[in-house]
């Protein structure tokens, strides 16, 4: 079988888009993973399948799984992506669409190349633990915006320990039992912030991380009195800028905005 696909960077974060509305496409958790090897395959971050939509509040629907073949509830840069590989392929013309994920309902608007994607509802806020790790006692937030996110803050995101802390935490026993993705946020400025993340899925660092930035910046607002919205510098050298509502102590009304870009297109046998 062949697969027509197109690839895709949301600020760094890469993908592997295809058009599956036939519902002839069907790919194993091997097939994923091949694809998405950076030596033996097209190479990315995860993989988003095009699909009609399940009920009538969603236009579209996508099938996404991460780059080690593993199922995937939501990614915030692969959303922005998704929705402009639906306006392309599907010659949308309307101001923005909505799909479905398996962490709910996603909303998109476009403004040229850059896409605001309007999250799930964040939930199960939790400030200020202390996580035993193998460099000492670690303060540690955390936030589900679709993926469960811990968040640490550090001085110099530069001298973050991503790889080998990311992966301790990933799997630490405080995050039982899907684990959870690892973000190292620096405080810039007033209202901005630099972030790192260890992506569940990948195994390893990623550019960008649309999730787990928008954890950080909400985690921000509630350490440290930042307000909506807030900037955020990834790794891939991209700003990303997330805005948001609070009321009661609790997130809502959550909108990531940032770069969407095509890269190249091609086939390939698989």
């Amino acid at each position: 079988m062949t697969l027509d696909f197109v690839k895709m960077t949301g600020a760094g974060n890469d993908f592997i888009l295809a058009d599956n509305r036939t519902g002839a496409v069907s790919l194993s958790r091997e097939q994923v993973a091949r694809l998405c090897h950076r030596q033996f395959g097209i190479g990315a971050d995860g993989l988003m399948l095009l699909v009609p939509a399940r009920d009538a509040a969603a236009d579209w629907a996508w099938q996404f799984w991460n780059s080690d073949g593993s199922d995937a509830e939501m990614c915030g840069n692969g959303a922005r992506c998704f929705a402009r590989y639906v306006q392309r392929v599907t010659g949308w013309t309307r101001p923005g669409l909505s799909f479905t994920t398996a962490a709910g309902l996603i909303h998109a608007t476009f403004d040229g190349e850059r896409v605001t994607v309007t999250l799930t509802r964040p939930h199960s806020l939790r400030l200020r633990e202390v996580v035993p790790t193998s460099q000492g006692a670690l303060e540690v937030s955390s936030l589900n915006t679709g993926v469960p996110h811990a968040v640490t803050f550090v001085p110099d995101a530069d001298r973050a320990m991503v790889q080998a802390l990311g992966a301790e935490l990933r799997w630490h026993e405080h995050f039982k039992p899907r684990g959870t993705n690892v973000n190292f946020a620096q405080i810039l400025g007033p209202g901005a912030i630099r972030v790192r993340t260890y992506e569940r899925g990948v195994e390893g660092e990623t550019l960008a991380c649309g999730t787990g930035v928008s954890a950080s910046a909400m985690i921000a607002a509630a350490q440290h009195g930042f307000a909506s919205p807030v900037r955020v510098q990834v790794q891939g050298g991209d700003q990303l800028e997330v805005a948001f509502t609070r009321r009661d102590g609790d997130f809502e009304d959550v909108r990531l905005t940032g770069p969407a870009t095509f890269v190249f297109e091609g086939r390939i046998e698989i």
